[in-house]
Protein backbone atom coordinates (compact mmCIF):
# COMPACT_ATOMS: atom_id res chain seq x y z
CA UNK A 1 0.00 0.00 0.00
CA UNK A 2 2.78 2.85 1.23
CA UNK A 3 4.42 1.84 -2.14
CA UNK A 4 1.17 2.15 -4.48
CA UNK A 5 0.96 5.74 -2.31
CA UNK A 6 4.50 6.58 -3.02
CA UNK A 7 4.48 5.47 -6.43
CA UNK A 8 1.03 7.88 -7.53
CA UNK A 9 3.03 10.19 -5.34
CA UNK A 10 6.03 10.44 -7.67
CA UNK A 11 4.00 10.24 -10.52
CA UNK A 12 1.71 13.60 -9.69
CA UNK A 13 4.58 14.96 -9.01
CA UNK A 14 7.56 14.59 -11.13
CA UNK A 15 10.05 17.47 -8.98
CA UNK A 16 10.10 14.02 -6.03
CA UNK A 17 12.25 11.71 -8.74
CA UNK A 18 15.95 12.15 -8.29
CA UNK A 19 18.28 13.41 -11.24
CA UNK A 20 19.58 11.33 -13.05
CA UNK A 21 22.86 12.13 -12.48
CA UNK A 22 21.99 11.96 -8.10
CA UNK A 23 21.10 8.60 -9.34
CA UNK A 24 24.03 7.57 -11.50
CA UNK A 25 26.08 8.64 -8.28
CA UNK A 26 24.29 6.61 -5.91
CA UNK A 27 24.03 3.26 -8.42
CA UNK A 28 27.95 4.10 -9.08
CA UNK A 29 28.30 4.05 -4.80
CA UNK A 30 27.03 1.29 -4.43
CA UNK A 31 28.98 -0.63 -7.12
CA UNK A 32 32.18 0.17 -6.02
CA UNK A 33 31.23 -0.71 -1.73
CA UNK A 34 29.85 -4.10 -3.59
CA UNK A 35 33.17 -4.45 -5.34
CA UNK A 36 35.29 -3.43 -2.33
CA UNK A 37 33.09 -6.45 -0.59
CA UNK A 38 33.45 -9.40 -2.56
CA UNK A 39 37.41 -8.67 -4.17
CA UNK A 40 38.69 -9.51 -1.01
CA UNK A 41 36.76 -12.80 -1.02
CA UNK A 42 37.69 -13.47 -4.86
CA UNK A 43 41.27 -13.21 -3.34
CA UNK A 44 41.09 -15.37 -0.86
CA UNK A 45 39.62 -17.89 -2.93
CA UNK A 46 42.58 -18.02 -5.94
CA UNK A 47 45.58 -17.33 -3.00
CA UNK A 48 43.76 -20.64 -1.08
CA UNK A 49 44.11 -22.70 -4.74
CA UNK A 50 48.26 -21.42 -5.92
CA UNK A 51 50.73 -23.41 -4.94
CA UNK A 52 52.39 -22.48 -1.87
CA UNK A 53 56.38 -21.93 -4.16
CA UNK A 54 53.92 -18.92 -6.34
CA UNK A 55 53.02 -17.13 -2.94
CA UNK A 56 56.62 -17.11 -1.87
CA UNK A 57 58.00 -16.06 -5.33
CA UNK A 58 55.35 -13.67 -6.31
CA UNK A 59 53.18 -13.19 -3.08
CA UNK A 60 49.50 -12.58 -3.56
CA UNK A 61 47.58 -13.39 -7.26
CA UNK A 62 44.23 -12.89 -8.40
CA UNK A 63 45.18 -15.51 -10.92
CA UNK A 64 47.50 -18.38 -9.66
CA UNK A 65 50.54 -18.84 -11.75
CA UNK A 66 50.58 -22.28 -10.71
CA UNK A 67 47.37 -23.84 -8.96
CA UNK A 68 47.69 -26.02 -6.46
CA UNK A 69 44.95 -27.78 -4.12
CA UNK A 70 47.63 -28.79 -1.44
CA UNK A 71 46.12 -26.15 1.29
CA UNK A 72 42.96 -28.62 1.05
CA UNK A 73 44.65 -31.66 0.40
CA UNK A 74 46.78 -30.53 3.83
CA UNK A 75 43.34 -29.80 5.87
CA UNK A 76 41.29 -32.77 4.45
CA UNK A 77 43.66 -35.40 5.46
CA UNK A 78 42.03 -35.50 9.00
CA UNK A 79 38.64 -35.12 7.35
CA UNK A 80 36.47 -36.50 10.43
CA UNK A 81 37.53 -33.71 12.69
CA UNK A 82 36.72 -31.80 10.32
CA UNK A 83 33.31 -32.73 9.65
CA UNK A 84 32.76 -33.35 13.12
CA UNK A 85 33.27 -30.08 13.81
CA UNK A 86 30.70 -28.67 11.22
CA UNK A 87 28.10 -30.81 12.63
CA UNK A 88 28.81 -29.27 16.16
CA UNK A 89 29.04 -25.95 14.77
CA UNK A 90 25.82 -26.29 12.46
CA UNK A 91 23.62 -27.57 16.21
CA UNK A 92 25.01 -24.99 18.30
CA UNK A 93 24.12 -22.26 15.63
CA UNK A 94 21.01 -23.49 14.80
CA UNK A 95 19.62 -24.20 18.16
CA UNK A 96 21.66 -21.24 20.16
CA UNK A 97 19.74 -19.03 17.50
CA UNK A 98 16.57 -20.64 17.78
CA UNK A 99 16.06 -20.39 21.96
CA UNK A 100 18.38 -16.64 21.55
CA UNK A 101 15.40 -15.30 19.41
CA UNK A 102 12.33 -16.89 22.03
CA UNK A 103 14.36 -15.85 24.85
CA UNK A 104 15.06 -12.45 23.90
CA UNK A 105 11.19 -11.82 22.43
CA UNK A 106 10.18 -13.04 26.02
CA UNK A 107 12.62 -10.54 27.43
CA UNK A 108 11.76 -7.75 25.53
CA UNK A 109 7.98 -8.10 25.21
CA UNK A 110 7.10 -7.28 28.94
CA UNK A 111 9.29 -4.53 29.38
CA UNK A 112 7.97 -2.99 25.89
CA UNK A 113 4.25 -2.90 27.81
CA UNK A 114 3.37 0.21 29.43
CA UNK A 115 0.98 -1.75 31.92
CA UNK A 116 3.71 -3.47 33.30
CA UNK A 117 4.38 -2.13 36.38
CA UNK A 118 8.15 -3.22 36.54
CA UNK A 119 8.92 -2.47 33.26
CA UNK A 120 11.72 0.34 33.48
CA UNK A 121 13.33 -2.07 36.75
CA UNK A 122 14.04 -5.15 34.80
CA UNK A 123 14.81 -2.64 31.82
CA UNK A 124 17.48 -1.09 33.89
CA UNK A 125 18.64 -4.66 35.01
CA UNK A 126 19.53 -5.92 31.31
CA UNK A 127 20.94 -2.32 30.78
CA UNK A 128 23.64 -2.99 33.40
CA UNK A 129 24.46 -5.83 31.98
CA UNK A 130 25.87 -3.79 29.24
CA UNK A 131 27.91 -1.48 31.40
CA UNK A 132 29.47 -4.22 34.00
CA UNK A 133 30.13 -7.72 34.16
CA UNK A 134 31.47 -9.85 37.19
CA UNK A 135 34.63 -11.11 35.22
CA UNK A 136 36.42 -14.10 33.73
CA UNK A 137 36.72 -16.09 36.62
CA UNK A 138 33.24 -15.94 38.33
CA UNK A 139 31.67 -15.70 35.17
CA UNK A 140 33.90 -19.79 34.47
CA UNK A 141 33.42 -20.72 37.80
CA UNK A 142 29.74 -20.19 37.14
CA UNK A 143 29.43 -22.80 34.22
CA UNK A 144 31.99 -25.06 35.17
CA UNK A 145 30.99 -25.63 39.26
CA UNK A 146 27.45 -24.09 39.64
CA UNK A 147 26.27 -25.82 36.27
CA UNK A 148 28.70 -28.38 35.40
CA UNK A 149 28.54 -27.47 31.96
CA UNK A 150 32.13 -28.88 30.87
CA UNK A 151 32.80 -30.46 28.02
CA UNK A 152 28.85 -30.20 27.36
CA UNK A 153 27.47 -28.71 24.07
CA UNK A 154 25.77 -26.56 26.44
CA UNK A 155 28.31 -24.78 27.63
CA UNK A 156 28.66 -23.31 23.40
CA UNK A 157 25.07 -22.01 23.50
CA UNK A 158 24.04 -20.44 27.04
CA UNK A 159 26.42 -18.01 27.47
CA UNK A 160 25.50 -16.42 24.04
CA UNK A 161 21.80 -16.85 24.59
CA UNK A 162 20.89 -13.65 25.59
CA UNK A 163 22.39 -10.04 24.30
CA UNK A 164 21.36 -7.27 26.21
CA UNK A 165 21.41 -4.80 23.09
CA UNK A 166 19.25 -7.05 21.19
CA UNK A 167 16.38 -7.11 23.77
CA UNK A 168 16.83 -3.46 23.59
CA UNK A 169 16.46 -3.35 20.17
CA UNK A 170 13.96 -5.94 20.22
CA UNK A 171 11.77 -3.80 23.17
CA UNK A 172 11.99 -0.50 21.24
CA UNK A 173 10.19 -2.44 18.17
CA UNK A 174 7.92 -3.90 20.09
CA UNK A 175 6.31 0.00 21.48
CA UNK A 176 7.42 1.92 18.52
CA UNK A 177 5.86 -0.61 15.37
CA UNK A 178 3.14 -2.75 17.23
CA UNK A 179 0.13 -1.14 17.83
CA UNK A 180 -1.83 -1.26 21.03
CA UNK A 181 -5.05 -0.96 20.00
CA UNK A 182 -4.36 -3.99 18.08
CA UNK A 183 -2.91 -5.90 21.69
CA UNK A 184 -6.28 -3.99 23.41
CA UNK A 185 -8.65 -5.84 20.92
CA UNK A 186 -6.82 -9.14 21.38
CA UNK A 187 -7.29 -9.49 25.03
CA UNK A 188 -11.38 -7.75 24.83
CA UNK A 189 -12.04 -10.40 22.80
CA UNK A 190 -10.84 -12.52 25.47
CA UNK A 191 -7.37 -13.61 24.30
CA UNK A 192 -4.50 -14.67 26.99
CA UNK A 193 -1.39 -12.68 27.09
CA UNK A 194 0.92 -16.03 25.60
CA UNK A 195 -1.65 -16.14 22.35
CA UNK A 196 -1.49 -12.55 22.03
CA UNK A 197 2.69 -12.54 22.12
CA UNK A 198 2.77 -15.68 19.64
CA UNK A 199 -0.46 -15.46 17.14
CA UNK A 200 0.26 -11.39 17.34
CA UNK A 201 3.51 -9.95 18.17
CA UNK A 202 5.50 -12.32 17.13
CA UNK A 203 4.33 -12.39 13.56
CA UNK A 204 4.17 -8.63 12.83
CA UNK A 205 7.92 -8.90 14.54
CA UNK A 206 9.38 -10.52 11.44
CA UNK A 207 11.77 -7.98 10.77
CA UNK A 208 13.69 -7.62 13.93
CA UNK A 209 13.48 -11.36 14.94
CA UNK A 210 15.30 -11.80 11.64
CA UNK A 211 17.85 -9.22 12.54
CA UNK A 212 18.42 -10.73 15.67
CA UNK A 213 18.39 -14.27 13.93
CA UNK A 214 21.46 -12.75 11.60
CA UNK A 215 23.93 -11.43 14.18
CA UNK A 216 23.02 -14.30 17.02
CA UNK A 217 23.66 -16.78 13.94
CA UNK A 218 27.06 -14.70 13.12
CA UNK A 219 28.03 -14.65 16.94
CA UNK A 220 27.52 -18.66 17.42
CA UNK A 221 29.10 -19.86 13.79
CA UNK A 222 32.36 -17.38 14.30
CA UNK A 223 32.30 -18.28 18.29
CA UNK A 224 35.52 -20.00 19.40
CA UNK A 225 36.53 -18.57 22.70
CA UNK A 226 33.48 -20.75 24.62
CA UNK A 227 35.68 -24.10 22.69
CA UNK A 228 38.87 -22.65 24.28
CA UNK A 229 37.61 -22.12 27.78
CA UNK A 230 34.89 -25.02 28.41
CA UNK A 231 35.92 -27.84 25.89
CA UNK A 232 38.55 -30.06 26.87
CA UNK A 233 37.74 -33.31 24.76
CA UNK A 234 38.46 -33.07 20.38
CA UNK A 235 34.81 -34.48 20.24
CA UNK A 236 32.96 -31.31 20.85
CA UNK A 237 34.92 -28.28 19.31
CA UNK A 238 33.35 -26.23 17.03
CA UNK A 239 35.04 -25.89 13.74
CA UNK A 240 36.01 -22.49 13.97
CA UNK A 241 38.36 -23.46 17.00
CA UNK A 242 39.43 -26.51 15.02
CA UNK A 243 40.44 -23.95 12.34
CA UNK A 244 42.39 -21.57 15.51
CA UNK A 245 44.32 -24.76 16.92
CA UNK A 246 45.53 -26.06 13.59
CA UNK A 247 46.84 -22.25 12.55
CA UNK A 248 48.80 -22.11 16.29
CA UNK A 249 50.00 -25.87 15.31
CA UNK A 250 51.36 -24.07 11.89
CA UNK A 251 52.70 -21.50 13.23
CA UNK A 252 54.82 -22.91 15.61
CA UNK A 253 56.11 -25.14 13.37
CA UNK A 254 57.01 -22.60 10.48
CA UNK A 255 58.32 -21.07 13.59
CA UNK A 256 60.57 -23.89 15.51
CA UNK A 257 63.12 -25.71 13.51
CA UNK A 258 63.75 -28.15 16.67
CA UNK A 259 59.99 -29.24 16.24
CA UNK A 260 60.28 -29.53 12.35
CA UNK A 261 63.71 -31.71 12.83
CA UNK A 262 61.76 -34.46 14.89
CA UNK A 263 58.69 -34.17 12.43
CA UNK A 264 61.41 -35.24 9.58
CA UNK A 265 63.72 -37.40 12.06
CA UNK A 266 60.19 -39.26 13.08
CA UNK A 267 59.74 -40.31 9.46
CA UNK A 268 57.24 -37.40 8.85
CA UNK A 269 57.09 -34.65 6.19
CA UNK A 270 57.54 -31.26 7.34
CA UNK A 271 56.12 -29.42 3.55
CA UNK A 272 53.06 -28.06 4.46
CA UNK A 273 50.99 -24.57 2.33
CA UNK A 274 51.10 -22.60 5.26
CA UNK A 275 50.08 -19.49 3.37
CA UNK A 276 47.31 -20.89 1.04
CA UNK A 277 46.13 -23.01 3.90
CA UNK A 278 45.70 -19.80 6.40
CA UNK A 279 42.91 -18.70 3.49
CA UNK A 280 41.70 -22.14 2.63
CA UNK A 281 40.59 -22.05 6.50
CA UNK A 282 39.13 -19.32 5.77
CA UNK A 283 37.16 -20.65 2.20
CA UNK A 284 35.88 -23.48 4.95
CA UNK A 285 35.13 -21.21 7.88
CA UNK A 286 32.82 -18.72 6.12
CA UNK A 287 31.01 -21.20 3.37
CA UNK A 288 28.41 -21.93 4.78
CA UNK A 289 27.26 -18.50 6.92
CA UNK A 290 27.77 -16.51 3.17
CA UNK A 291 24.23 -18.56 2.46
CA UNK A 292 22.55 -18.24 5.67
CA UNK A 293 22.05 -14.02 5.04
CA UNK A 294 19.64 -14.02 1.73
CA UNK A 295 16.92 -15.76 4.17
CA UNK A 296 17.33 -12.43 6.23
CA UNK A 297 18.00 -9.95 3.63
CA UNK A 298 14.32 -9.30 3.36
CA UNK A 299 13.62 -8.30 7.10
CA UNK A 300 17.50 -6.91 7.78
CA UNK A 301 16.93 -3.56 6.70
CA UNK A 302 13.81 -2.73 8.42
CA UNK A 303 14.44 -4.88 11.44
CA UNK A 304 17.64 -2.18 12.19
CA UNK A 305 16.15 0.84 10.99
CA UNK A 306 12.98 0.38 12.83
CA UNK A 307 14.47 -1.02 15.88
CA UNK A 308 17.02 1.29 16.25
CA UNK A 309 16.24 4.88 14.42
CA UNK A 310 12.36 5.11 16.25
CA UNK A 311 14.17 4.47 19.60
Amino acid sequence: MNAQIEKVTTQANPKNRLPKLATFGIHSMFTVYSLLCIIPIILVIMVSITDEGAIVREGYSFWPSVFSFDAYEFLFKDATSIVRAYSISIIVTVVGTCLSMIIIALYAYPISRKDFPHAKFFTFFVFFTMLFNGGLVPWYLVYVQMLDLKNTMAALIIPLLVAAFFVLITRTFFQTTIPAAILESANMDGAGEMRIFFQIVLPLSLPVLATVALFQTLAYWNDWFLSLVFITKEDNITLQYLMYKTMLNIQYLSTNSTAASAIIAAGGTFKFPSESVRMAMVIIGIGPIIFAYPFFQKYFVKGLTVGAVKG
